[in-house]
């Protein structure tokens, strides 16, 4: 199954005490399998399990996971006991010394400072994990949905190009031996047939060509990724279309190989987007 690398998920969930836990992955073409991250402070320590989660799924491509949180947990007050019993043997030693008959307010005390502390109340990585890993699993699903559908299509267009490049080397097959009898038939001599023969065989490159073919036609049904050996296929067979137009003598021959290379280019441009 070909799968293209170009691809988008995303999952959310409420996740108590974090907040709204939000999962974005994009994918895009890549010689080879870049993860970029774009992590909160708090979750950066979880990079490498996400990272593996996504190595275990993809293989190809450049990958960007961001994740957010918002509503972000709840929040505790918190009362230094102990600073307030400090403050409060302190007033009453002032009170005592200076001679003061004013009262000593809640509102004074709660205004010192470290008296009040407002903290955050947040999960441990071990209690986020398991919600963030299934956040993060869906998130792919989608993704790989994507990619798998994309590249039903990249596989039936490619099938196509392959078709019409069979078909049209058996045309420039078939157009090459009535041209080279024609050619050979006006020729006096057989030195000099020899001579062109040599300079205009080009048998090798046409049974070449056709197993590109067909090693590129097989490829596209492969389960493994394959858009590596796709692209140097691709390769190959515009090598061999190149040689075929450099040693054409016949006109028909040569236009024929030239649409051949246009239909490889596409198949190129194409092969560029497979896993």
């Amino acid at each position: 199954m070909v799968f293209s690398m170009t691809g988008f998920g995303s999952r959310q969930k409420s996740i108590e005490p974090f907040g709204k836990i939000s999962v974005e992955i994009k994918s895009s073409n890549h010689r080879f399998l870049e993860i970029v991250f774009h992590l909160p402070d708090n979750l950066l320590y979880l990079e490498d399990r996400i990272k593996k989660e996504l190595e275990a799924k993809i293989k190809r491509g450049r990958l960007v996971c961001v994740i957010s949180v918002s509503g972000q947990g709840r929040h505790n007050i918190t009362i230094n006991k102990n600073l307030l019993k400090e403050y409060l043997e302190v007033f009453r030693d002032i009170k005592n010394t200076f001679g003061i008959k004013d009262e000593i307010s809640i509102n004074t005390l709660v205004n010192m400072p470290g008296v009040l502390s407002l903290e955050e109340s947040r999960a441990t990585g071990m209690d986020i994990w398991p919600a963030l890993k299934t956040l993060i699993c869906g998130a792919l699903e989608d993704l790989l949905a994507m990619r798998q559908k994309e590249g039903r299509a990249l596989q039936r267009y490619l099938h196509k190009r392959a078709l019409f490049l069979k078909n049209g080397l058996e045309r420039v097959r078939t157009r090459f031996k009535k041209a080279l009898r024609a050619k050979l038939a006006a020729i006096n001599t057989d030195e000099e047939r020899a001579a062109f023969l040599k300079d205009t065989d080009v048998s090798e490159e046409l049974e070449r060509l056709a197993f590109h073919i067909r090693n590129f036609t097989g490829k596209l049904a492969a389960k493994e990724p394959v858009g590596k050996e796709l692209d140097f296929i691709a390769q190959e067979m515009q090598r061999e279309a190149n040689t075929l137009a450099a040693k054409s003598f016949d006109a028909s021959v040569s236009g024929k190989v030239v649409q051949m290379k246009s239909q490889i280019e596409k198949i190129r441009e194409q092969v560029q987007n497979i896993e």
